[in-house]
């Protein structure tokens, strides 16, 4: 039998838990996202070579990883799909958790997760958008409220999490009237990109989130998502941002959303599983 990258049947034992949230319920525009984490899966089961060549790790062999695959949530409520997310969270605290969506609504279920720890930990989103409407009444006809896929840094915010938003290029004008809070640091994508030491320095916390929408990153390298944004971050520069917040600051949780396969291809999927890999082998 070929060997996998995911190698541990129990998530309790393992060092690392991937946590697929099957959910998209709550997006506005293209759909699909409910299929990211299977995709994302099936690259890491298949197409991701063990040695992840810049940690120089192959974390694959010496590391225990596991896939939960939280199951159709399409029936559940916003609130019902965080609630599931946290519980699978409290479950298995002793592993680093990297969530798989899905639309950007399940970060919540961290958001809720870690919300007795807010002043201590930083946001850190790769995103075109700031997803700091207070719900989604200017989208939807019969809005899903404030748990919505474009409130969910605003749910931070609120918490009283720190942000750094990275990759902004599409947000309405109430959205950037909060750019200049004190817990908002955004760097917004203007052609050229910042130093990511100027990023590293922009966090106030040892402690960080990551989320990364597969919009943030430009569309030549991750098409496959439901709000594609012409301008984004470059490959390259993506993965040694990734790299950097991980070897720079110590990272509790991250997630990767907002990946909607398209017939034909499977190149955002697979970037979305390389990424997930780097990390890994950046805290391995």
């Amino acid at each position: 039998m070929a060997l996998s990258i995911i190698n541990c049947d129990d998530p309790k034992n393992a060092d690392f838990i991937i946590i697929g949230a099957n959910f998209d319920r709550t997006s506005s525009f293209g759909k699909g996202s409910d299929k990211g984490p299977g995709a994302i899966i099936e690259c890491l089961h298949t197409q991701i070579e063990f040695y992840e060549r810049l940690s120089g790790n192959s974390p694959a062999i010496d590391r225990k990883i596991s896939y939960l695959d939280l199951g159709e949530m399409n029936t559940l409520s916003p609130e019902e799909m965080v609630k599931k997310i946290k519980g699978a969270l409290s479950k298995n605290i002793n592993a680093f958790p990297i969530i798989l969506g899905g639309e950007h609504s399940v970060t919540n279920g961290p958001i809720n997760f870690f919300a007795d720890r807010a002043k201590e930990i930083t946001i850190v989103q790769i995103d075109a958008h700031a997803d700091l409407r207070e719900d989604d009444s200017d989208y939807n006809d019969k809005p899903w409220g404030k748990l919505a896929h474009c409130s969910v840094m605003k749910r931070a915010f609120d918490t009283g999490f720190n942000l750094v938003q990275v990759g902004l290029r599409a947000f309405s004008a109430e959205e950037k009237e909060l750019f200049s809070q004190d817990k908002i640091k955004v760097f917004e994508w203007k052609g050229t990109e910042p130093s990511i030491q100027s990023i590293i320095d922009s966090i106030k916390t040892d402690q960080i989130y990551l989320t990364i929408d597969a919009d943030g990153i430009d569309p030549s390298f991750m098409p496959a998502t439901g709000t594609p944004v012409q301008g984004g971050l470059s490959w390259y520069y993506t993965l040694d941002l990734v790299s950097a917040l991980c070897k720079k600051k110590r990272l509790v949780g991250a997630d990767l959303v907002e990946v909607a396969p398209i017939p034909n291809s499977s190149l955002t999927e697979y970037g979305a599983a390389q990424i997930v890999y780097t990390i890994i082998g950046q805290l391995s």
